[in-house]
């Protein structure tokens, strides 16, 4: 029997790919995007069609995780096998500006959401999107076991909603799953997060279309891994023969500074021409290492990643290009 699933955040970089992957497995999918007045669904836009048409396996329903009673009905309605939970507002510096839309959206959102499901009395898996921020200041390397110390209102909104999501599984028997995913990136990342920012500047200023490309802390120590990699390890431990949490990471980390460096060697620039420094772009704390320990994933579900830093910056580099498709 076709699987049906739900996705939140659908329209988001994560959200794009896993939709890809669950359709390329054969199942239905629903995704939840918000009413905007302009086009949000770019990134998902090329797997659409009409949904009179019989061929159809992909819906889109307007709704929001700040609305429970809405999540009850699209939940009663669609009566999914597996539910993703990948919407938030997702942008660490953002948060310190908006800590408290932050809470409303990236922290209770996932109550409404697991609330939701236990009151209809679905018998789905429940996928949660947690974050190696909410590791924070704690020393790397960071796996399943490491003390949460989340350093900014988007990280303390993160560490709600995974125990929040363990309290679920634990009181109700929800098959409910953490998947404690460190920095992953792609073209398809959005134009104000710091990876993808510099990408299109390296690719821009190579093409004579910018001048001078302003960043923040360069030190910190991130480990990047490719989104399209990642999601497989969503879709797995939604498989698993019992619900557990994971960390998804490279196990390898690399600075700011790193980073820019493999994107402007993509186009055979000295970053140092180019890079300027602006104190807006400083958090008002800083998280200084993130380095995850995914053996735990390795070895239960059988996901590693295969692309590491150094490739991905050079991937969303070349895919910035003027005559490189923009969501590959």
């Amino acid at each position: 029997m076709t699987r049906t699933a739900l996705i939140t955040g659908i329209t988001g970089q994560d959200g794009s790919y896993l939709a890809e992957l669950l359709l390329e497995k054969g199942y239905t999918v629903h995704g939840l995007i918000r009413r905007a007045s302009t086009f949000n669904t770019s990134r998902i836009d090329h797997l659409y069609r009409d949904p009179h048409d019989p061929e159809a396996r992909m819906f889109l329903h307007y709704g929001d995780l700040t609305d429970g009673s809405r999540l009850v009905t699209l939940l009663e309605r669609i009566d999914p096998d597996e539910v993703y939970n990948l919407a938030a507002q997702s942008h660490v510096r953002v948060s310190f500006d908006e800590p408290e839309f932050t809470g409303i959206t990236t922290g209770l959102g996932s109550t409404r959401l697991l609330e939701a499901i236990r009151m209809v009395g679905l018998q789905c898996r429940f996928y949660q999107a947690s974050s190696s921020e909410m590791f924070g200041a704690t020393p790397p390397p960071q796996d399943e076991e490491t003390p949460f110390y989340p350093r900014s209102p988007y990280g303390a909104a993160k560490v709600y909603s995974y125990w929040m999501t363990r309290n679920y599984r634990e009181a109700y028997g929800l098959f409910a799953v953490n998947g404690i995913l460190f920095n992953h990136e792609s073209p398809r990342r959005g134009e104000t997060f710091v990876t993808r920012k510099i990408a299109m500047a390296a690719a821009r200023i190579a093409e004579g279309r910018q001048n001078e490309l302003y960043l923040g802390n360069l030190d910190a120590v991130r480990d990047w891994g490719y989104a399209k990699e990642y999601v497989e390890g969503m879709w797995r431990m939604l498989q698993a023969d019992s619900a557990d949490d994971y960390v998804l990471a490279t196990g390898v980390g690399y600075t700011v500074r790193d980073f820019v460096q493999f994107c402007f060697e993509a186009v055979d620039l000295d970053w140092e021409k180019y890079v300027r420094f602006d104190e807006r772009y400083l958090r008002p704390t800083e998280v200084d290492a993130l380095i995850g320990d995914a053996s735990k994933a390795e070895r239960l579900i059988g996901w590693k990643p295969d692309t590491l830093t150094p490739e991905l910056a050079r991937l969303m580099t070349r895919a910035e290009l003027a005559d490189a498709p923009a969501n590959a």
